[in-house]
């Protein structure tokens, strides 16, 4: 997908109307257009981004470092019981653009984890997987 016809950096970039409440160079933050809570925002790169692993270093630490004064601003506003702050990849990504949600929470809303049943008994073999992406992980810092 090329950028130009890309709905999420058409956003950031502000050639789609949004509602937006932050931006500087790397990032710009609208309210999302289907919100689980009112305030619920979504964390745009301006530069297209598929992934979490494709973000280079310096929006990677923006987004972050914005998320946080997010979280911030929604509990100064709304109260909530609690901050979500959550991200997608792969076929999860509906916007096929880097995004991360940030919304206030609370005991009532119906938002909520679903658990699958653990048909591969993942719960079981944590001291494997474990020392597998350790390793993994070792190798890769290595690189």
């Amino acid at each position: 997908m090329s950028e130009s016809t890309c709905l999420g950096c058409q956003l950031a970039n502000k050639e789609v109307e949004s509602n937006i409440i932050y931006e500087n160079d790397w990032i710009t933050c609208i309210l999302d257009i289907a919100p689980l809570n009112e305030g619920h925002m979504l964390i745009l790169p301006k530069k297209h981004f598929r992934d979490v692993d494709d973000l280079d270093e310096a929006t990677a630490t923006e987004v972050m470092r914005t998320s946080s004064f997010l979280a911030k601003l929604l509990k100064l506003h709304f109260q909530p019981h609690g901050i979500t702050i959550l991200q997608n990849n792969g076929t999860f990504n509906d916007l096929t653009h880097y995004h991360m949600h940030v919304f206030p929470r609370y005991e009532s809303d119906g938002f909520g984890w679903l658990e699958p049943v653990d048909s591969t008994n993942a719960k079981g073999r944590l001291k494997e997987t474990a020392a597998v992406l350790v390793a993994l992980f070792d190798e890769q810092l290595l690189r």
